[in-house]
């Protein structure tokens, strides 16, 4: 947030001493989330704001500023086919064993709150579904951490490296596809789940005085971007105190018999997003083309 109102305050300063010169704001901020009132300080200093997701332009629109919906940048990642998703499991001889993604964060607090909470769950899991396999992709920043914390799970975890080259990034690609279910920490990774198809359990917790203000902050009673882009609630979501390793475990478990709700919510979610038409970078240059004043 600081960092958005330095951006503003220099755009208030370009409009004074230019104000022939249009501002477009990519991406727009999330105020679905929580404080919608910080769409009113974009009047007056930004002129067009282009959205990825799109519930957004109605609620920019409303405070007074034009927004395009342009999609999300997630529809042009390439989807991992069949082949590389059978290769995947046969590099790490898993066949045709249930295999879970675990996603814990990518800070090193996510990890270290999170990631001993979806271990016991994943435990449980393990315990009811003798067998089950568990690949953890780990972000740059935490890979140690993550490579310490799974010695004590079940199930002979896979750790994938952190995704810093194009071998790796095909890598963790695969995992998303060859996965039948994913636990993940909430965040932008859900969308990168649904391009892959992959259906997901989501649980998330934060020290406990930034729990208080998020909690009083939010506007929204989910915030799992497939659940809000999909209008549906098919992503069960555990924050909080509700991220606790039996809920999440029955969650995944119930995933994993029985994923199909879910796979339709995933499916809208994608197409919502612009799967299937011009890329975001197109449609973001058409949108500001349009609105630019006649010459």
């Amino acid at each position: 947030l600081i960092g958005e109102g330095l951006v503003y305050k220099a755009w208030r300063k370009v409009r004074v001493a230019a104000p022939e010169i249009r501002t477009v704001h990519y991406v727009a901020p999330s105020i679905w989330a929580w404080r919608p009132g910080r769409a009113e300080r974009m009047v007056g200093t930004v002129d067009h704001v282009l959205a990825i997701l799109p519930f957004e332009p109605p609620m920019i629109e409303t405070a007074g500023v034009d927004c395009d919906f342009v999609g999300h940048p997630v529809v042009s990642d390439p989807v991992p086919s069949a082949d590389e998703a059978r290769a995947f499991r046969e590099t790490y001889d898993i066949g045709t064993a249930p295999l879970v993604l675990v996603l814990p964060g990518s800070r090193r607090s996510e990890v270290s709150r999170i990631g001993p909470v979806f271990g016991e769950a994943l435990a449980r899991i393990a315990g009811d579904r003798p067998g089950t396999r568990f690949v953890v992709p780990a972000a740059p920043a935490v890979a140690p951490d993550v490579e310490r914390m799974v010695q004590g799970w079940p199930g002979r975890p896979i750790v994938l490296a952190p995704a810093i080259d194009a071998v790796t990034h095909r890598a963790k690609r695969a995992a998303f596809a060859a996965a039948d279910a994913a636990l993940a920490a909430s965040g932008t990774v859900s969308l990168e789940l649904a391009a892959a198809g992959t259906p997901m359990v989501i649980g998330y917790d934060m020290h406990p005085i930034s729990r208080a203000i998020i909690s009083r902050l939010l506007t929204v009673d989910t915030v799992t971007l497939v659940n809000l882009v999909s209008d549906t609630r098919a992503v069960p979501e555990f924050l909080g105190r509700d991220c606790r390793p039996e809920p999440l475990a029955a969650a995944l478990g119930a995933l994993l018999d029985d994923p199909t709700d879910q796979r339709v919510a995933l499916e809208t979610t994608m197409e919502r997003l612009g799967r299937g038409g011009p890329s975001p970078g197109h449609r973001a240059a058409r949108a500001i083309l349009s609105r630019l004043p006649d010459r």
